[in-house]
C-alpha cells in the first residue's frame, strides 16, 4: 500500500488533486482512498488530504501517520509546518516552488522534487494572480516522480471532473509533467 499526505491552503485545490488523483489511479486499476483532514475551514487556511492506493483491497479505515510521499502545493507551509513529521525514509517530497529550498539539510534522508506548479497555473490562467488553483500542476508531477498513475488517466478524470477549463487544467497537468525536477541530494 502506498500513502501520501498533501498540504496545501484552502482554495487551492488540495482535497480536490486527492479526490482527482484517487479517481485517476482507479481507472489504472488501483484500489484507493482519499480524505481531508480539515481545521479551520477557510480560504488560505492550512489543509491536509490524504491519498492511499494498493494493488489489493484497502481494508484499513484510519488516518495516514507514516505517509510513504508528501506533496506541498504551498511552499509557504514551510516555514510553519514539519511536511516531514512521520515520512518514511526514501519517501518522496514534492514542492511546488520554482527552485530547491537553499537548506536541504532538512530533506535529506527523503528524495525530494521540485515543480513550479504556481507559474504552471498562472500561465494557463487557472486560479487568480493571487489564488492561483494548483491542483493540477501537481498532480502531473506527481504522476511522473511516482510513474503512476498514467497521464492519460489523469486527463480523462481531468475532462469528466472539471467542467471549468478543463483543456488549460490538462496542458498544466502535462506541463508540469515534463518540468518536474528531481534534486539529487548529496550524501551526507
Amino acid at each position: 500500500m502506498v500513502e501520501i499526505r498533501f498540504h496545501g491552503r484552502g482554495g487551492q485545490g488540495t482535497v480536490m488533486a486527492t479526490i482527482l488523483l484517487a479517481k485517476a489511479f482507479f481507472l489504472d486499476g488501483y484500489h484507493v482512498q482519499s480524505f481531508p483532514l480539515f481545521g479551520v475551514e477557510r480560504r488560505g487556511a492550512p489543509v491536509e488530504a490524504y491519498l492511499r492506493l494498493d494493488q489489493t483491497e484497502i481494508l484499513i479505515r484510519t488516518n495516514v501517520y507514516t505517509p510513504d510521499h508528501v506533496v506541498v502545493l504551498d511552499q509557504t507551509l514551510l516555514e510553519s509546518i514539519d511536511v516531514t513529521v512521520g515520512l518514511k525514509k526514501s519517501g518522496w517530497i514534492l514542492l511546488n516552488r520554482p527552485s530547491p529550498p537553499a537548506n536541504l539539510d532538512s530533506f535529506s534522508d527523503y528524495r525530494l522534487a521540485v515543480v513550479d506548479a504556481t507559474h504552471i497555473a498562472l500561465k494557463n490562467r487557472l486560479g487568480t494572480r493571487t489564488q492561483p488553483i494548483v491542483n493540477t500542476a501537481v498532480m502531473g508531477s506527481l504522476a511522473r516522480v511516482l510513474g503512476v498513475p498514467s497521464m492519460a488517466a489523469i486527463s480523462e478524470v481531468i475532462r469528466e471532473e472539471i467542467p471549468r477549463q478543463p483543456k488549460a487544467n490538462i496542458k498544466a497537468a502535462e506541463t508540469a509533467y515534463k518540468e518536474v525536477q528531481t534534486v539529487e541530494l548529496v550524501d551526507r
